[in-house]
């Protein structure tokens, strides 16, 4: 073979080389993996936000951040409602509020809380409620039913439990028919308590996702 042809084969070796690993490089999946997105790109944000002064309504507060870690990809905020920002309110892609019931109705600082929210800027957002009470016709559902209220007329898009039995919310009695030793947020409760916060979280997430096609 002449120094000419073997200087050509050389050549062209070297370009098929070359090609293969431009290749590689290009190709997804093969080589160097492709950079993953930011977890914040994808998570669903889900706040709850809730005023308790015995403790029953936090526990039930916490059953819902439960629930709602529960599904994939969710990150949960849970404060009361004097600490909650406009910041977390406007960075939620979900809002549940909880309640104890006062005179039947939503607690006079949770009222608060919600009118000082950013008017328009909440706009398709998912909106939850939770209550707790003393007895079982103590109020919870009236106080349920005020919180959804509010929350469509910021244009929520309201989520109720997972089953009937909770269809405006989850709520919880915390003393009627049940001796002292007894008194408080049953296992039954938090489990609607976990439900709402799951349902929430899910429907958020394909809200969320159909925005982002």
């Amino acid at each position: 073979m002449s120094p000419r042809c073997r200087d050509a084969r050389v050549v062209l070796a070297r370009l098929l080389v070359g090609l293969a690993v431009l290749l590689s490089l290009a190709a997804p999946g093969v080589g160097a993996q492709a950079p993953a997105r930011p977890s914040s790109a994808t998570s669903v944000r889900v706040l709850v936000a809730y005023l308790s002064q015995t403790g029953h309504t936090e526990t039930m507060a916490r059953a819902v951040a439960d629930g709602a870690r529960s599904v994939p990809g969710t990150t949960v905020v849970l404060k009361t409602v004097a600490d909650v920002t406009d910041a977390d309110l406007l960075g939620a892609d979900a809002i549940v509020v909880g309640t104890p019931v006062y005179n039947g109705g939503v607690a006079a600082e949770v009222k608060r809380f919600i009118e000082r929210w950013p008017f328009g800027r909440l706009k398709d957002k998912v909106g939850a409620a939770f209550s707790t009470g003393g007895g079982l016709s103590a109020g919870q559902e009236s106080a349920l039913l005020d919180l959804v209220r509010s929350m469509l007329i910021f244009q929520f898009v309201i989520v109720g439990g997972d089953s009937w039995q909770a269809a405006f919310g989850a709520s919880a009695v915390t003393e009627e028919g049940k001796p002292k030793d007894q008194q408080g947020v049953d296992d039954a409760a938090k489990a609607k308590g976990r439900g709402l916060g799951a349902r929430v979280a899910r429907v958020a997430e394909r809200l969320r996702s159909t925005k982002t096609r």
